[in-house]
């Protein structure tokens, strides 16, 4: 037994060696990404609008905005409603915001870093003086993405709803997969074995969700998520250890104990690898 857990405590190590760029990284920022479909077939500039302070610090450059469609940027500053400020084209109240007033290759609008505002608006003005101004948004989340449907004169967001049963399943899933088919290799696999793996599995990963879910959807998969995800799977791996020792049938505590430890710790391994590219999926479609 002795050797099991110094087994154990040595993978953990190597864990938490492997992975020390991950913590030491200062987190994710702020981003919202602007999609248009059927985009105007002539120039256009687009703006994120907020109405937090007043505009202090410039966010475009004397270059950049000398390269601009003078009379297209005068229309959008033009455009901008009483109470509001283009976060781009006018600049900020503090906090520094990255992004371009035109597309990208892929006909989006990025703007990202701390200047990135919760509560704002879309503005679309285009050479020849069409305009669109979008209803008052919210993020909801760190890292989002919002459509412009131009033909249709709106802007749409993905329900909230389809992030978070995206971030559950996307630890139930794997989890359940892969403690599973180490049930099944250390010969447990019989239908009371399975009823209790199964209710374990489902009402701990409902509480990883609850915590660490959604703390990765509204505050992005950085230091403070990690941070949080040793605790948590510590805690997970002893309570389903020991409803195994309990629960158990057809195999001696022995046994139950290495499955518990050796399938939390094959899904802690992969839930901490997989956390990063998961919540950048779902932000991408979000």
């Amino acid at each position: 037994m002795k050797r099991s857990f110094r087994t154990i405590f040595l993978l953990a190590l190597s864990l938490l060696l492997l992975t020390v760029t991950a913590l030491a990284d200062t987190g994710p920022k702020s981003k919202l990404t602007v999609k248009v479909k059927n985009a105007p077939q002539e120039l256009y500039y687009l703006d994120l609008l907020s109405m937090e302070g007043a505009p202090r610090h410039p966010s475009l450059t004397e270059e950049e905005l000398a390269v601009l469609d003078q009379e297209l940027y005068s229309a959008l500053l033009a455009a901008i409603p009483v109470g509001w400020h283009g976060c781009v084209s006018q600049g900020t109240d503090g906090a520094p915001i990255w992004g371009e007033l035109t597309p990208d290759e892929n006909g989006c609008h990025t703007f990202s870093y701390y200047g990135v505002p919760w509560t704002y608006r879309v503005l679309m003005v285009t050479k020849s003086g069409e305009v669109f101004l979008s209803e008052v948004q919210t993020r909801r989340m760190l890292q989002s993405s919002v459509t412009v449907y131009w033909a249709a004169k709106s802007l749409s967001a993905a329900p909230l709803w389809v992030g978070y049963a995206l971030e559950l399943l996307s630890t139930l899933v794997p989890t359940l997969l892969l403690e599973g088919l180490l049930l099944a290799l250390l010969g447990l696999w019989n239908r009371r074995n399975l009823l209790v793996f199964l209710a374990a599995n489902v009402a701990t990963q409902l509480a990883m969700f609850l915590i660490l879910g959604t703390t990765a959807l509204k505050e992005g998969v950085g230091f403070g998520y990690y941070l949080l995800f040793i605790p948590l799977e510590l805690v997970i791996l002893l309570a389903e250890t020991a409803a195994y020792r309990r629960l158990f049938t057809g195999s001696g505590k022995r046994r139950a104990t290495v499955y518990g430890i050796s399938a939390n710790l094959c899904s802690a391994v992969l839930g901490w690898f997989l956390a990063e590219p998961v919540w950048k999926f779902i932000v991408s479609i979000s």
